[in-house]
This record gives structure tokens, C-alpha cells and sequence, in this order.
């Protein structure tokens, strides 16, 4: 039921009367109508305009990977950050070729190196809401019917987008299913690597310095965007040329200094400040700690079986990476939610809404629709274990998890195109291929086998009502049956060639399902569970979008009687946030400054990783050569600088623009007091971490030099 009450829409109700300047993922579109906030923070440049995806500055900002980037110069260049492109970069490398640790410049468009077949930039073009389209179809019903109803709707709105050239099309659930937008994007395919610093630059200080201040990492990676040889978006060949953006960003050569305007535009991934309060403290007494426990022993299981493998260690370098990000991540954002009693804080601001909610009309039918919500989320939690579980075991495995994908996309070619699973279309396919084809560069057969029974042998010691019997049959039921199944699948298997996956990526899906492959004789044994347990959660997901909806009107409608901003929670479409250039004071008696120096890499210098800096590098601060790049008030090279701007996961690779829209820094971390910053926003803490582009500029001009490249970026190679 969509209430009367409470119908307010993107376009005018989820602006608030006013707002903390450095508080807000905006949408493009509700910019002008904060024009004079804007302005009044230090913006020079027409607020208008950052509604128009396709004029500057939005134009030039791009998703790439799983975060942002921007284009830099006209001939396809784009900026992001080094962990962003970790992934190409550790494609590319062996230990015949330390990509990783050596760094890469390209000295020519020649020299420049493929990205891994499944990376992708994407290029927004159009941003339109399809609410109405969307529900048409699932008013009055409920359930799996209404999920079944939304996916249809959301999978014909994106066909017949997707019918222009070169376009990727998906629709955004905005407000839990409150509103819907169909997002156009550009895919480009042909992504190669041209700059990369060694990774004791680029992630200098690695997990120990992670999520903290002071920072002195150099997280920046260049890499190119190619089309055919007729201007439209094609794979990788020597005949493409490079992409001529619609508009590019100018790097900024001028100072920065504490107070200074900063505006943030890029694709920030999820955020869950609207929750329900239960949901809340779900999180804290739940989901963090045990995934906390799960990303600390995996990680301890992948490095136990590389132990001193220098390959394996090469190809599993970007998954642990990912995992100790994550599990650092998860620690933060546990710890942040208890310092500011987010669980009690959240359940007052809850109940308080209600109490407001008790005067307005319709509120009984508003509140039974909350109440039954909260059941289906009750529901779900009675398998949170099982699921945590089952869901790593997609994921991680890299071969099993082939063969799963073989086995589901067999059976999804069965039919008809629109009625295919998200993820398995005809769109999909090439993802899906790029994703078999570079397997061989980040599996090794023991880690894997570690890694599966470990997480197995995890899950066979569950309840018995959350086993699965599917999963039971294949993998047996004690930690020795697990060991020696993983043996006998892995021992028989040819999924670990290249030419052996790409076949049955070919394959007539009869022949997939019937084939005499052990793992994926095991996929298919397991797919019956996997659709079960899917069918299960398109029920819950189903009710969740049609009821959640009243939730949010309520909290809406309650926050802007109290004239608080309300902006929809993050969900990987482009955003706008703004603030400044920004000190912090995190405890009695210290206070964080803005910008940190070249000073601080050589007294964080070790000789041991992650603080073992390049000798170039030192080298180069020791001779104090920093011509234009010096900051004129502290006399030397300024490293990273701190913002007040609004981020989460995603944001990295995001540009920070000043006030005339030029680049001064690159997105690349939060603090660790604002890493709950996904759930709960406080101003008092949350601040985000950025690459000085100074030190950029100045890395490229003196230390690793690249003068084509600052030639290219219109920037003096001084």
C-alpha cells in the first residue's frame, strides 16, 4: 500500500530546510535546489550544472571497477586510486614481473598493459525516474509475486534501454523501494594500465595505517580507456584507440589549506543510516563480530597455505588485500557504532518518529505494514549463520565457484532471454567470460582447497536446521569426510585450464548439466539447494520492497517536520557531497591537521614492510627538491590532506574538486573514528582521507618520472 499520508517523492521531499554542509550523498538532481548552501560553503561554479550528467563536471566522472575514477585528459586518461586498480595491476604481475612491487610506467601507448577481461568503466549518460513503471505491475500483490513483478518490469525498462549502442542500463532502488530510476551508462571494455607507483607508495602503511590519520599514501593509479577504431566501446585490441571522453577534469596546481572549499562527486556503494532500529542492532550484536571472526580466519588460512609460495602469493595478493580491508573495515565500523551508542541512539530517534507517527492520518495501516516488515526481518535472521557461510563459499573458491556459474548459466540459456536470472541474460554473458578467463591468475590449487575446507568445515558444524542436505551429500558431514571430498573434487577437476572452462562456457547446456567433471558434477548437485534457498529470499526480499516503503515515508515525513536532511542511503549511483578542507579533534588534547608532509614517510621508515619506503623515494625528500609542488606555508611536500566530506566504500577514486571544479585530492579512506559512517553520520568524526594531488604531481615530475603523461594532463614536469 502506498499511503496518501506520506507520498513524497525524490524531487521535492527528500530535501530537508536545512542540513550540515559537510552531511549528504546528494542526488545530481536536488544540487540546484541547495544552490544557495552551496554557495554560501564556497562553491564558484553554477549549481545548475552539477544536475546535467552530461556536461563538466559530473561528465567526467566515471565508475571504474568497484569505485570511481575520472578523466583527465582528452585522449582517455583516467585517474583513480591505486587499491581500486589493484586488481589490473596484480594481473599483469608475476614474480618474474613485481608489477606490485616495482610499480609500472608505460613508457608508450604501446607499452600500456590490458586490464583483466571483466574490468569495466562505465560513463553515466542518463539518470530518470520509472517509479510508476516499476510498481505498475506489483500493486496488490505481495511476497514473491511482488519481487517477481518488480524484476520483470526492472528487466523490460532495461532491455529496451539498452537496445542504443553500447549502453548499460539498471534501475536504482531508491528509499528500499520507494522510488526507481533507470541509469544509462556508457560501458567501456578496453581498460589498460599506465601508471601504477610500487605499492610502498601506493599503500604505504598497508593495514596498520589503515583507516587512520596521519596518512602518507600515494594511492593513485592511471589507466586508459579504449574504443574501436569507430569510436564505440569494443574488447581489447591493438587497432583501438584511446576514448575521447565528453569532458575531462583539470588537476589543480594551486595550495590548499584548512577552511578551503571541497566537493566530492563519485559512486558510493552502500549506506544504512535508514534502517529500522532493529536492523541497527542486528549489526552491532551480530553481523560484525562474526564477520570480524570470518574475514580474521580466512585470511589466516590463505596465508598458512602460501607460506613461502612466491606465485601463489601474487595471485592471492588481491584477495587478501580485499579481506584485510574488509575485516579492518568491520572492526571500525563495530567499534565506531559503540563509542556513539548507535543501537540506543537509533531506537530513541525510532521510537520518537512513532510517537510523531501517532498523530498523522493512516497511521494504524502504516504501522501494521512497519510491523510486518519487521517479522520478515525476524525471519531472516534465523539463518544468518548459514547464509554468511554459504555465501563465502560462492564467492571465495575460485574454481568451484566456476563451476557453479557454469551450471547456473547452463540452465539459465534454457530460457527465454527476459526470463533469465539478473545476472545470467545475454548482457551478462561477456562478464561472465571475462570473469573464466582470468581464474588462472588468482587461483592456486592448496590455497583454494585451505580455503574451502576451512569454510566447510565451519559450516558442518551448524544446527542441524540450518544444514542443507545438498551440501551435506556433496561435502560429507565430518571435517574428514570434508578434506578428503575437496581432495577428489580438485584431484579430477579440469576447470583449473583456461581452454577447459571457456569450453564449457560454450557448451550446450545439456552437455553442461550431464558432464562427467567432478566439480561441476558438484555444482550441479547443488544447484537444487542454491535455487531453494533463493526462492526463500526472493520471498523476504519481495515483501521488504513492498513494505519497508511506509517505513520510510514515516521517517521522512518525521525528519523534515524537524527540518533534518534527508538524502536516500547510498546505493552505487553517482553522488555529490561538499564541506571543506578540515582539522578534527578526536579526543581531549589532540587535534588532527589537514595536510601531512614527506616528513612523515621517513619518520614512519622502517626498512620493513609496510613501512619500508623506496629508496628513490627517500632519496628524493632527502634532496628536497620540490619546486612548485612545496606548499608555500609549511616549506615542503604535502602528502595527504583531510576534508569533512561525506564517503563510504565506493568513494575511493573519487575526485575532490575546489571550487572551480579542478582536482586537489583523490578519495581514498575514512578515519577510523567515522568508519560507522555507513550506518550512523556524525559530524563530529566523520572526515575522509585524501591523495594530495601535489604529491602527485611532484612523484611524477621527480621520483618516478612520467613528464608524457604530466604533458598529457596539462601540468609543468616540475
Amino acid at each position: 500500500m502506498r499511503h496518501r499520508l506520506l507520498a513524497l517523492s525524490l524531487s521535492a521531499g527528500l530535501l530537508a530546510a536545512s542540513a550540515h554542509a559537510d552531511e549528504g550523498m546528494w542526488l545530481p538532481a536536488q544540487l540546484p535546489q541547495i544552490a544557495d548552501r552551496l554557495r554560501e560553503a564556497g562553491f564558484e561554479g553554477d549549481p545548475a550544472a552539477l544536475a546535467d550528467l552530461t556536461r563538466p563536471p559530473l561528465n567526467a566522472v566515471v565508475k571504474v571497477g568497484g569505485g570511481t575514477g575520472a578523466f583527465v585528459s582528452g585522449e582517455g586518461l583516467l585517474l583513480t586510486n591505486h587499491h581500486v586498480a589493484f586488481g589490473v595491476i596484480q594481473y599483469n604481475s608475476s614474480p618474474e614481473r613485481d608489477l606490485i612491487g616495482e610499480g609500472f610506467i608505460a613508457a608508450t601507448r604501446a607499452d600500456e598493459l590490458p586490464a583483466n577481461p571483466d574490468f569495466r568503466v562505465r560513463v553515466t549518460t542518463g539518470f530518470d525516474k520509472v517509479t510508476d513503471r516499476i510498481l505498475a505491475g506489483a500493486r496488490g500483490k505481495a511476497g514473491r509475486a511482488y519481487y517477481d513483478a518488480i524484476d520483470a518490469a526492472e528487466k523490460a525498462l532495461v532491455a529496451e534501454c539498452e537496445q542504443a549502442p553500447a549502453t548499460r542500463c539498471s534501475v536504482a532502488n531508491m528509499h528500499y523501494g520507494t522510488d526507481f530510476y533507470l541509469v544509462r551508462q556508457l560501458e567501456l571494455r578496453d581498460v589498460r594500465l599506465v601508471y601504477a607507483p610500487p605499492e610502498a607508495i601506493g599503500n604505504y602503511g598497508d593495514e596498520v595505517d589503515n583507516f587512520m590519520w596521519p596518512r602518507h599514501s600515494g594511492d593513485f593509479t592511471l589507466l586508459r580507456a579504449y574504443v574501436g577504431p569507430d569510436g564505440q566501446p569494443a574488447p581489447y585490441s591493438e587497432d583501438n584507440v584511446p576514448y575521447v571522453p565528453p569532458a575531462h577534469l583539470q588537476v589543480a596546481t594551486d595550495a590548499v589549506q584548512a577552511g578551503d572549499f571541497a566537493m566530492l562527486a563519485g559512486y558510493p556503494g552502500r549506506t544504512y543510516r535508514h534502517r529500522m532500529a532493529s536492523e541497527f542492532a542486528s549489526q552491532v550484536e551480530w553481523t560484525l563480530p562474526e564477520r570480524v571472526e570470518l574475514y580474521a580466519g580466512l585470511i589466516e588460512t590463505i596465508e598458512a597455505a602460501i607460506g613461502d609460495d612466491a606465485d601463489a602469493k601474487v595471485k592471492y595478493a588481491s584477495t587478501l588485500a580485499g579481506l584485510e580491508n574488509g575485516l579492518k573495515r568491520a572492526q571500525g565500523e563495530l567499534d565506531g557504532l559503540r563509542r556513539s551508542n548507535a543501537v540506543a541512539t537509533r531506537r530513541a530517534d525510532e521510537q520518537a518518529m512513532l510517537d510523531w507517527l501517532a498523530g498523522q492520518p493512516e497511521a494504524a495501516a502504516i504501522r501494521a505494514d512497519i510491523a510486518a516488515a519487521q517479522a520478515v526481518i525476524d525471519a531472516t535472521d534465523a539463518t544468518r549463520e548459514r547464509d554468511q557461510l554459504l555465501g563465502a563459499i560462492g564467492r571465495f573458491p575460485h574454481l568451484l565457484g566456476s563451476a557453479m556459474r557454469l551450471q547456473r548459466l547452463a540452465l539459465e540459456r534454457g530460457k527465454p532471454d527476459a526470463q533469465r536470472e539478473s545476472g545470467y541474460q545475454q548482457r551478462d554473458e561477456a562478464l561472465i567470460e571475462g570473469g573464466l578467463k582470468q581464474v588462472q591468475r588468482r587461483y592456486a590449487e592448496r590455497v583454494e582447497k585451505a580455503l574451502l575446507v576451512d569454510l566447510l568445515t565451519q559450516y558442518i558444524a551448524l544446527p542441524q536446521a540450518q544444514r542443507v542436505p545438498e551440501f551435506d551429500t556433496v561435502f560429507g558431514t565430518t571435517p574428514g569426510q570434508v578434506r578428503a571430498r575437496v581432495d577428489a573434487l580438485y584431484a579430477g577437476t579440469t576447470l583449473d585450464e583456461e581452454a577447459a572452462r571457456l569450453r564449457w562456457f560454450n557448451a550446450a547446456p545439456a552437455d553442461v548439466a550431464a558432464a562427467d567433471d567432478p566439480l561441476l558434477r558438484a555444482a550441479a548437485a547443488l544447484q537444487p539447494a542454491i535455487l531453494r534457498l533463493e526462492a526463500e529470499d526472493k520471498t523476504h526480499a519481495g515483501e521488504l520492497l513492498r513494505l519497508r516503503p511506509a517505513y520510510m515515508r514515516a521517517l521522512i515525513g518525521y525528519r523534515e517536520s524537524r527540518g533534518e536532511a534527508v538524502y536516500p542511503d547510498a546505493n552505487s549511483t553517482l553522488r555529490v557531497s561538499y564541506g571543506r578542507v578540515s582539522t578534527m579533534d578526536p579526543r581531549d588534547g589532540v587535534r588532527y591537521l589537514p595536510l601531512t608532509t614527506v616528513a612523515g614517510i621517513v619518520e614512519k621508515h622502517t626498512g620493513v614492510a609496510p613501512f619500508d619506503a623506496p629508496q628513490p623515494l627517500l632519496d628524493a625528500i632527502a634532496r628536497g627538491d620540490f619546486g612548485s609542488t612545496a606548499d608555500p606555508e609549511l616549506g615542503t611536500q604535502t602528502v595527504n590532506l583531510l576534508t569533512n566530506l561525506d564517503t563510504t566504500g565506493g568513494n575511493s577514486g573519487s575526485p575532490v574538486l575546489d571550487a572551480h571544479g579542478r582536482v586537489i585530492g583523490l578519495n581514498f579512506d575514512s578515519n577510523w573514528e567515522a568508519v560507522s559512517a555507513s550506518w550512523k553520520f556524525d559530524p563530529r568524526y566523520k572526515r575522509a582521507i585524501h591523495v594530495d594531488m601535489r604529491y602527485m604531481r611532484w612523484l611524477m615530475a621527480k621520483v618516478y618520472p612520467a613528464p608524457q603523461l604530466l604533458a598529457e594532463m596539462g601540468l609543468p614536469a616540475e
